[in-house]
C-alpha cells in the first residue's frame, strides 16, 4: 500500500512539474553523476546568478521527488502532512497566477536503482549537461547488474541533450570521456588533463596566516590564466566542483575573470570536505555526508598529503581516519573495503572503524593502530578522550551509519554544530 502511494504522489507531482515547466519554459542546467555532484550544482548555480535570474536544487533535492520539489519551489513536506497543502498551494500559484519564474534551473539527478533517471526525465530534459565522475566501482551499484549499467544510467540525460547543446564533463573521467563521443553534444570539458578546456595546474592547499585554510589552484581557459581558491574545505575534488562551473559558465560566454570573482565567496556544502576547528586543537576533515570506494580514496589522498603540522602555532600531530561503512556496494562491498583498508593504512597513523563492514578498515592495518566501534553513537562517544593538540582527523562514512555524530562530539565549539549535514529535526529524531 505504501508503495502505491508512494507512486501515484509520484506521478502527480511529476505531472505538476511538468505543467509548471511548459508554462514558464526556464533553460535547464542539469548535474548528473556518481561524485559530487551537490557541490558541482551549488558551484554552477553561483556562476550563473551573476547574470541570470537562477533557482537551484536544495540540498541534494535530486530524485523524482526531489526534481519536483525544486521545480515547484518547496521545502521536503515528507513527514508533515499539514506541508503538503504548501505544495498545493504553491503549484496551484504557478499555474494559475502571474509569477516571475526563474529563466534557469540547476537541477541536481541521481539514481539509486535502474529507472529513476528515466521517470525524472519523463519531468524535465537538460539543455545543458554537466557529468561530474563515473566511478570503476560507483555508489547504488548493488541495485545494478554492473558497474557499466550505473554508469550507463547516470550519463543518460546526455542523450536527451538537443544537438549541438554543452555536455560537460570531467577530462580526467576516462568513462565520460568515452561516453560522451557517442553524442552530438558540444563537448566542454574540464580537469587536469591537458586537453581540458578548463585545464587546473598546480592544486595544494591554501594557507592564511600560517594556518591550512583550504585549497587552492591555477585555472586556465585557453590563454587566460587565474587562481581559485575554496576556502574552508579540503581536498581535489573541492576544487572540480569549481571548474565544472567554470566550464558551464563558458558555455554561457560569462568572462573567466568575473566567474572566478563570483566564485570567491563559495563554500562547499555541509558534510563536504569542510574543514573544522576540532578539539585539543586538531583539525576536523568533515566528508561525513556519504561514501562511496572514489570519495573515500580521494579523501584519504587528502589526509595523507594533509600539511603537518597545519598550523605555526601547532604541534605535529597524527593523521586519523574516522571511516564508517560503504553501503550499496552489493558483491563489490568485502573487496572494496579491503581495498580502502590498505589505503587507509598507508595515509593515517591511527584507523577508526565504525561498522560493521568497517572492520575490514581495522582488518587492514599494519602500520597505523586500529580502534573498532559498533556505531557512530560509540565513537563519539570515546573518541573527544583521545585527540590530542595538533591532530587532523578525516570523518567519513555512508549516510545511515551518520558519522556526522563523531564530528558534533570532536567540535572545539558545540556552536559549529550549525555546519554539519543532517541537522535538521527529522535527522536529529531518528535513531
Amino acid at each position: 500500500m505504501k508503495e502505491i502511494l508512494k507512486w501515484v504522489v509520484a506521478t502527480a507531482l511529476g505531472l505538476i512539474a511538468r505543467l509548471v515547466m511548459n508554462r514558464y519554459r526556464p533553460g535547464i542546467v542539469m548535474v548528473t553523476g556518481s561524485v559530487g555532484k551537490t557541490s558541482t550544482k551549488d558551484a554552477v548555480a553561483a556562476v550563473l546568478a551573476a547574470q541570470f535570474y537562477v533557482k537551484k536544487s536544495e540540498k541534494s533535492f535530486n530524485s523524482e521527488f526531489g526534481v519536483p520539489f525544486t521545480i515547484l519551489g518547496v521545502e521536503n513536506p515528507w513527514g508533515n502532512p499539514l506541508a503538503w497543502l504548501k505544495v498545493v498551494k504553491s503549484a496551484l500559484a504557478l499555474l494559475l497566477l502571474p509569477n516571475h519564474y526563474p529563466n534557469l534551473l540547476v537541477l541536481e539527478v541521481g539514481a539509486d536503482k535502474p529507472g529513476d533517471l528515466a521517470r525524472i526525465l519523463r519531468i524535465v530534459t537538460p539543455d545543458a549537461l554537466v557529468v561530474t565522475r563515473l566511478p570503476e566501482i560507483p555508489v547504488h551499484v548493488e541495485a545494478y547488474a554492473s558497474p557499466e549499467e550505473v554508469r550507463e544510467e547516470e550519463f543518460s540525460p546526455a542523450y536527451a541533450l538537443p544537438t549541438a547543446a554543452p555536455l560537460i564533463i570531467c577530462a580526467d573521467d576516462r568513462y565520460a570521456v568515452d561516453m560522451a563521443v557517442r553524442t552530438p553534444s558540444r563537448i566542454i570539458s574540464y580537469g587536469l588533463a591537458k586537453d581540458a578546456t578548463v585545464r587546473l595546474s598546480d592544486i595544494d592547499f591554501y594557507s592564511e596566516d600560517g594556518t591550512v585554510a583550504g585549497m587552492r589552484a591555477t585555472v586556465s581557459i585557453g590563454s587566460v590564466q587565474k587562481d581559485l581558491v575554496v576556502r574552508g574545505a579540503m581536498g581535489k575534488t573541492q576544487i572540480l566542483p569549481l571548474a565544472a562551473a567554470l566550464a558551464v559558465g563558458a558555455a554561457f560566454d560569462i568572462p573567466l575573470s568575473e566567474m572566478c570573482e563570483t566564485l570567491s565567496n563559495y563554500q562547499a556544502p555541509a558534510g563536504r570536505g569542510r574543514l573544522l576547528v576540532g578539539k585539543n586543537g586538531s583539525a576536523l576533515i568533515d566528508d561525513s555526508y556519504n561514501a562511496s570506494p572514489a570519495a573515500v580514496e580521494e579523501a584519504l589522498m587528502t589526509l595523507r598529503n594533509f600539511p603537518r603540522p597545519f598550523s605555526a602555532e601547532a604541534p605535529k600531530g597524527r593523521r586519523i581516519a574516522v571511516l564508517g561503512d560503504m553501503l550499496e556496494l552489493g558483491r563489490y562491498s568485502v573487496m572494496e573495503h579491503e581495498r580502502v583498508g590498505a589505503l587507509a593504512d598507508e595515509s593515517a597513523d591511527i584507523i577508526v572503524a565504525v561498522g560493521i563492514r568497517a572492520r575490514a578498515f581495522a582488518a587492514a592495518a599494519q602500520r597505523a593502530q586500529a580502534l573498532v566501534f559498533e556505531n557512530s553513537r560509540a565513537a563519539a562517544a570515546e573518541l573527544p578522550n583521545l585527540v590530542q593538540p595538533g591532530d587532523v582527523i578525516l570523518i567519513k562514512g555512508s549516510q545511515s551509519i551518520r558519522t556526522e555524530r563523531v564530528v558534533e562530539a570532536l567540535l572545539a565549539d558545540p556552536a559549529d554544530a550549525k555546519h554539519l549535514v543532517r541537522q535538521d529535526k527529522e535527522w536529529k529524531r531518528r535513531a
